[in-house]
């Protein structure tokens, strides 16, 4: 995607302004219902509900405007918008499983991701098998005679852990075994996996599409066939269909989208680099540094990496994790990211303290996102809360 074909999206691709006033932004077609004035066309509209606009659960004008954009984003030939990411994943796996279907996922997926595999789909009779997901030959190993459904995340949003996308995309296909992707992290401005042969690209647009944090949505992108299977199944049988309102403020959000992007980059090089020398930090795990792991595949199929990092603190006590936490005077401790504002979040968050294992440096993440404040403001908050460690 060029840069000229981004300017085209996010400012002209499906804005026929001349029906509106020729309002430079669209209306809120803030609407339940549409009307007919022949019954020939009521009749259609049964027919095909996704091929007009009937009742704003299925099709609204503005949240059209939306999925043209994002499908084009993505490279997909169309997209379904949610409420919200997890809506999104339920629908593209719901859609594609039946009794006694077997699923391959990456561990320890996105919590609501991890509950549907483990208590709705075995109710269904559908079980999941967990791999180490770096491997591309864990993927074939773990695959049966009845696997039909591969759920990818890469990179994950805490370890960052990477899938060889195109690898695993091309073995699947091979077995005609559907693929969904949580390219969240990534979005497609960084990471293009329909181009690689993905069937189904999420995004939570909660985060770097919305980007001011006061709206939430789900992208579920791919072949207008796959959606409108979809669409005519899960999406309008559950109702998890997107507002107009909330699709008004993600197209808001697109205007902005490489601005905010193109600073969130710039500024996490700067604080990625002061953590990493801190003697109060023992490592930094981030797709693009070059300790990272996967560093080369990601420098392969990602175009960038933005915001998201995790550092591990060099301490044996839980209090230092919650010392520096409640010590930062202007990074918010939230979970998400995406938005204008820098965040962090411990892991031990998560973990019963009599759990607590200062072995496992997995409790001891501290997991950061960088917003749009000035990259120094944010250094110094880290420093004076990272003096708090002892």
């Amino acid at each position: 995607m060029t840069d000229m074909d981004f300017s085209y999206i996010i400012n002209e691709l499906a804005e026929e302004r001349e029906n509106y006033f020729n309002a430079v932004s669209p209306p809120i077609m803030q609407t339940s219902n549409f009307v007919f004035k022949k019954v020939d066309d009521l009749r259609k509209a049964f027919d095909n509900e996704m091929g007009g606009y009937l009742y704003s659960r299925g099709l609204n004008p503005t949240v059209d405007i939306l999925r043209k954009k994002l499908a084009a984003l993505d490279g997909a030939e169309d997209c379904l918008v949610f409420n919200n990411g997890a809506a999104a994943i339920f629908a593209g796996i719901f859609a594609n499983v039946k009794a006694g279907d077997h699923i391959v996922s990456v561990k320890a997926p996105y919590t609501w991701v991890q509950r549907m595999f483990d208590v709705i789909l075995p109710r269904f009779g559908v079980s999941t098998t967990y791999i180490d997901g770096t491997s591309t030959g864990n993927w074939e190993q773990a695959t049966r005679n009845n696997t039909t459904f591969y759920y990818l995340e890469s990179p994950n949003s805490w370890d960052f852990a990477l899938q060889d996308i195109k690898a695993v995309a091309a073995f699947a296909k091979t077995k005609k075994i559907v693929t969904l992707i949580d390219n969240s992290y990534c979005s497609p401005l960084h990471q293009r996996p329909i181009e690689m042969g993905i069937d189904m690209a999420m995004q939570t647009a909660t985060k770097y599409i919305g980007g001011h944090s006061d709206t939430l949505g789900g992208v579920l992108s791919g072949t207008h066939e796959m959606m409108k299977k979809i669409f005519n199944s899960e999406y309008l049988n559950i109702g998890s269909g997107i507002q107009p309102f909330n699709a008004w403020l993600l197209i808001r959000g697109l205007r902005t989208l490489s601005a905010r992007i193109d600073r969130i980059t710039k500024s996490t090089v700067q604080v990625v680099q002061f953590i990493k020398q801190h003697p109060k930090v023992e490592s930094v795990i981030f797709p693009f540094d070059e300790s990272f792991p996967q560093y080369q595949l990601a420098k392969q199929q990602m175009t960038g990496a933005c915001g998201l990092f995790t550092f591990v603190l060099r301490t044996t006590k839980m209090d230092s994790i919650v010392a520096f936490c409640e010590s930062l005077q202007h990074i918010m401790m939230a979970v998400s990211w995406g938005g204008h504002e820098s965040l962090v979040i411990p892991k031990c968050a998560g973990i019963p303290p009599k759990d607590f294992d200062p072995a496992n440096r997995e409790h001891r993440y501290i997991r950061m996102y960088v917003g749009l404040e000035d990259p120094g403001y944010l250094i110094a908050d880290l420093e004076q809360a990272l003096s708090k460690i002892i």
